[in-house]
């Protein structure tokens, strides 16, 4: 087949986007507002890396989401190195704060009320991704109205999502399988956890013993109201503890760069929240939500793989250690 001449701009379809920004400020009759056009193009550049970022995720759940994910293979390589590339993403997120907030409060107040009802909180590809990352609706700020302000194909959007398979989800899924801490033909008849458990209890100062009822509870007995079952969140800490095992590097870098997601939307909620009470103080936002008191609710609650940064509570120094059994640690070496 001869091959079709590509040009730039239709391959972009540049006349589309370029021509996708409509002040509202600039119709006839009313004063354009200078600033309106970058407050477009900058939640126009907000909702296209949404985009990605869902492309990117839902490519990951896709290859998690196999009967048998092999774990010494390229899949899993892929897997880190997509969710690494939504980190880099989340944090271009931030950075475009630095952007908009070269707009004064009074440059905003030029055409703010001409936006109404619409909002940043109406952001159905947000709380898509929100949802497909592993928030659950029961654990939202606001549940009462954070679908109120969408268009009921939007609502049904998000519905399904919900209602679909998470990352968070697959996740589990793939600590839960994992043999190595609990395996009899590598630890015979040593009770590994046991014996962390003693090592565990002996590091604690005498203001941190609840931590051991917390440990047993964890790590001992699953909680439906939990993300993580209590066998997958032993892996994960097994996982931390001897990342260093060259079969466990991988999986270390997948667990931190859920973490890392979690931080940078941490890191772009802060931003926004201190944007928005330098833009409009205690106003309530345009979309009817409490401005600024809405995003922080969020943030203090909207923490996703939260489960796995809690862990974090129940390490021990690296010298203290129990020490692999030699098949283990040969299992978790390199092969040749």
């Amino acid at each position: 087949m001869p091959h079709k001449p590509v040009y730039y701009g239709e391959y972009l379809q540049l006349e589309k986007i370029i021509d996708a920004q409509k002040p509202e400020s600039f119709a006839e009759g009313k004063e354009p507002a200078h600033d309106e056009m970058l407050f477009i193009i900058i939640h126009q550049s907000y909702e296209l890396w949404f985009k990605q970022i869902l492309f990117e995720v839902d490519s990951v759940i896709n290859i998690m989401n196999k009967p048998q994910v092999n774990d010494n293979s390229p899949e899993m390589q892929t897997v880190v190195h997509r969710l690494q590339r939504v980190i880099t993403i989340l944090r271009i997120l931030v950075q475009q704060i630095d952007i908009i907030e070269t707009m004064t409060p009074m440059d905003f107040l030029d055409f703010r009320d001409m936006l109404r009802p619409a909002s940043g909180f109406q952001s159905w590809q947000f709380k898509i991704l929100e949802a497909k990352l592993g928030l659950k609706f029961a654990e939202r700020h606001g549940q009462e109205y954070y679908t109120s302000q969408l268009q009921e194909k939007e609502r049904a959007l998000i519905k399904a999502v919900e209602d679909g398979s998470s990352v968070l989800q697959m996740i589990n899924q793939w600590l839960d399988r994992m043999p190595f801490a609990e395996d009899a033909q590598y630890w015979g008849e040593e009770d590994f956890w046991k014996t962390y458990e003693n090592i565990y209890s002996s590091s604690l100062a005498e203001a941190e013993k609840n931590n051991l009822e917390s440990f047993r509870k964890l790590f001992l007995h699953d909680d439906p109201h939990r993300a993580l079952s209590s066998k997958a969140s032993r892996n994960a800490l097994f996982i931390m503890m001897y990342r260093g095992y060259p079969m466990l590097e991988l999986p270390f870098q997948l667990l931190n760069s859920l973490l890392e997601i979690d931080n940078q939307l941490g890191n772009w909620r802060y931003r926004h929240i201190n944007m928005v009470r330098r833009m409009i103080g205690s106003r309530i936002g345009t979309g009817g939500s409490s401005g600024a008191g809405y995003l922080q609710g969020a943030m203090d609650k909207h923490y996703i793989f939260k489960e796995i940064s809690q862990l974090t509570s129940f390490l021990i120094d690296r010298r203290k250690l129990p020490v692999l059994p030699v098949r283990l640690a040969e299992a978790l070496g390199y092969k040749f």
